[in-house]
């Protein structure tokens, strides 16, 4: 898989995060300001008045993104599908690791616009998802982080979240 491809993999629920944003963005936020900067246009001088210089930056950069997340959503692939081969790493998949400690950290290696650290979600193109990809359970893997290099131990895999996911632990991945 080529960094250009998998720059635009998403999951499906993924893509309904951004989809929401957009909605929300679009039909909620947007109008409340549009709102509240006629309200300010109509108190008078524009020029010194804050709540509507404030209210015109606020649009711009809802309107900014906006337009990326409509771009962004066209150009997105979203995969639906697990891979054939579940007993490997490949995008989507949820794996549990141990480290040189034995502390346990659970990521799901997902596009570059799901990361979340505090969930556990690395993106496919960071050095551990790197490391992990095409592995399978019981291999040992070597990946490069912040605090640098870490040799993980492959626990488990799984294209479904793991029960105990609240267990992870947020490893700077």
């Amino acid at each position: 898989m080529s960094d250009a491809a998998s720059a635009n993999y998403i999951t499906p629920a993924g893509q309904e995060v951004l989809k929401r944003e957009l909605t929300y963005l679009w039909k909620v936020t947007r109008p409340e300001v549009t709102r509240k900067v006629a309200e300010a246009a109509a108190m008078g001088d524009r020029s010194e008045n804050a709540e509507y210089i404030y209210g015109k930056r606020q649009l711009r950069e809802i309107d900014g993104r906006v337009r990326f997340l409509s771009k962004r959503l066209d150009e997105l692939v979203v995969v639906h599908r697990k891979p054939r081969d579940q007993d490997h790493i490949y995008f989507g998949a949820w794996v549990k690791l141990e480290d040189e400690a034995g502390e346990i950290h659970v990521y799901r290696i997902v596009g570059s616009d799901e990361i979340d650290p505090s969930k556990g979600f690395i993106s496919i193109n960071s050095p551990v998802a790197r490391a992990l990809l095409k592995k399978g359970r019981d291999e040992v893997v070597s990946a490069q982080r912040p605090e640098g290099e870490t040799t993980f131990h492959i626990v488990d895999i799984s294209y479904e979240a793991f029960h105990e996911d609240s267990d992870h632990e947020d490893s700077g991945a």
